[in-house]
């Protein structure tokens, strides 16, 4: 593929398009990486689908938790469609150019659906400390309306905000390099690629993420920390294992999510690297929504339950 490398010292060249590097590296294992994420996304889709679908006609999961169990599956098909035919397209056709204009609107809604997550993760732990810390109010406290609200409000809460940052961030000119070393266009690799000073971006990357990620998961913390205390004070151990199995798919879940973004977008701009950018990244965009719904499912009686009246049916 070529392309033209443009001078960090030419401040009158433009970047118009950029190219990916990600697996580039790997030419002899192009075909074997477009089955496997081929594979994988067939995977994402069936299992996700398959806790939509359950959850939409199974009367025994017409409850709060499942309700949103539904709208993170659906969020998680969303999110891996935003990287990963692209990632398909570049390993079949080689082509691994992409427009500006196709990069900002990748990386807008990629922000979106990862603002999306946080927040909802944070309602799921919401639900969970409401059911077990105060039992005989949740059918009130998470009545139908409330459910509908919280749901729209993690869907749409960070757009206003990622609108900012995504036009901020390619408000930039970049004039260094055409070469994405990553998969698809996240912040840090092109952020790399901005001239100039660009200590300003990277300080509203990191209030974008302390807002986005920090809040939810302190608030994640909080609910969690009550969560367990309650269940210690239960009187059985029949009743703690029962209560901490409600959430324990959840927390683990948000343990690989948080974890794995947190790293990568919370550390300084010096110490990153093209490797570990990317395997993070494969980590939280297509490895947890992958697994997502075994961990629900294998982990939950009652999706358990739900699966064996489907197929018994």
């Amino acid at each position: 593929m070529e392309y033209t490398e443009n001078k960090p010292e030419d401040n009158g060249t433009t970047v118009t398009k950029f190219l990916f590097l990600g697996f580039s590296n790997l030419p002899n294992l192009q075909g074997f990486l477009f089955g496997m994420f081929s594979i994988m996304y067939v995977i994402i889709f069936i299992g996700n689908s398959f806790i939509i679908v359950i959850a939409r006609i199974d009367p025994a999961l017409q409850k709060p938790m499942y309700f949103f169990l539904a709208n993170f599956s659906f969020l998680e098909l969303c999110y891996v469609s935003v990287t990963l035919p692209r990632i398909l397209y570049n390993l079949w056709t080689q082509d691994r150019r992409i427009c500006l204009l196709a990069c900002a609107i990748q990386m807008f809604f990629f922000l979106i659906l990862a603002a999306t997550e946080c927040f909802l993760l944070a309602v799921m732990s919401y639900d969970r400390y409401v059911a077990i810390c105060n039992p005989l109010h949740y059918p009130l406290v998470m009545n139908p309306t409330k459910c509908t609200q919280l749901a729209v409000g993690s869907w749409l809460g960070g757009i206003p905000v990622q609108i900012g940052q995504t036009c901020r961030i390619f408000s930039l000119h970049f004039c260094h390099s055409n070469r994405i070393d990553h998969f698809f266009c996240d912040v840090p690799p092109i952020l790399k690629l901005a001239c100039g000073d660009t200590s300003m971006q990277e300080l509203s990357v990191y209030l974008v993420a302390m807002l986005f990620v920090a809040s939810p998961f302190m608030l994640i913390l909080a609910s969690y920390s009550k969560i367990i205390a309650t269940i210690l004070k239960l009187p059985t151990a029949t009743g703690r294992a029962k209560a901490f199995s409600t959430c324990s798919s959840h927390l683990l879940v948000v343990v690989l999510f948080f974890g794995s973004a947190t790293i990568n977008y919370l550390r300084p701009k010096s110490i990153h690297s093209a490797g570990t950018d990317e395997l993070l990244s494969l980590f939280y965009t297509i490895v947890t929504p992958m697994f997502n719904p075994l961990i629900y499912s294998l982990r939950n009686k009652d999706v358990i339950a739900a699966l064996r009246r489907v197929l018994l049916t």
